[in-house]
């Protein structure tokens, strides 16, 4: 599927190779990016953003990119990805490209074929939380425990959702952030069914 797509927009080649080309026997060499990889959605997910690195350095050191293209739904992965290869003289950009959206605001992932249609509908609630959240920042409002109460509460009205963070912090170092003074990086992951959904979005005061 991806292939198709990826021909579609024109692409012209595909480097594909097995698992044993990339890992072969006895493989032992990880990447083990401190501080950024913890926190979010690695707590919830242990060793997974160890696995990410190693790849897209061996990816990085193989192909030899300039340019290495992230979308921002996975803001954590790309900032990784970003610090990795900065700290290691990777000579590579990474750039990090606008989340893209379906109509009612919901974050396009190939995660959203697994929802129904009246989950699909319901889980447009996550965008609409972190729009509320925003808004209440460039308003002014300071206090992130107060703007992630509201965001729960918002979600937890919606049947059958399950929290698995909320969270407000540095969109550099991923700190927690407790009184907001400028941008801050507002990101959730909830459950939908069995269905694990992740969203961001950057906002400040005063800020469009």
């Amino acid at each position: 599927h991806d292939i198709m797509l990826a021909a579609s927009a024109g692409c012209d080649m595909v480097f594909n190779p097995g698992v044993s080309s990339v890992y072969p026997r006895d493989y032992s060499t990880y990447v083990d990016v401190r501080g950024l990889s913890t926190v979010m959605c690695g707590a919830s997910r242990p060793g997974h953003f160890d696995a990410v690195a190693t790849v897209c350095a061996k990816l990085f050191q193989i192909v030899k990119p300039d340019i290495a293209y992230f979308g921002q739904k996975d803001y954590q992965q790309a900032l990784i990805v970003k610090r990795m290869a900065e700290d290691l003289n990777m000579g590579l950009k990474i750039k990090r490209l606008p989340i893209v959206r379906e109509a009612t605001g919901l974050a396009m992932s190939s995660r959203n074929r697994y929802l129904s249609s009246g989950q699909r509908k319901d889980a447009a609630v996550l965008y609409q939380a972190l729009v509320a959240a925003g808004d209440l920042i460039r308003r002014g409002h300071k206090e992130s425990r107060r703007i992630i109460e509201g965001m729960r509460r918002k979600i937890s009205q919606v049947r059958g959702m399950r929290i698995d963070y909320i969270s407000i912090v540095d969109p550099e170092t991923l700190r927690q952030i407790e009184k907001i003074e400028s941008k801050v990086l507002i990101a959730l992951a909830v459950f939908i069914g069995d269905t694990r959904l992740i969203d961001n979005t950057l906002a400040g005061p005063g800020r469009g």
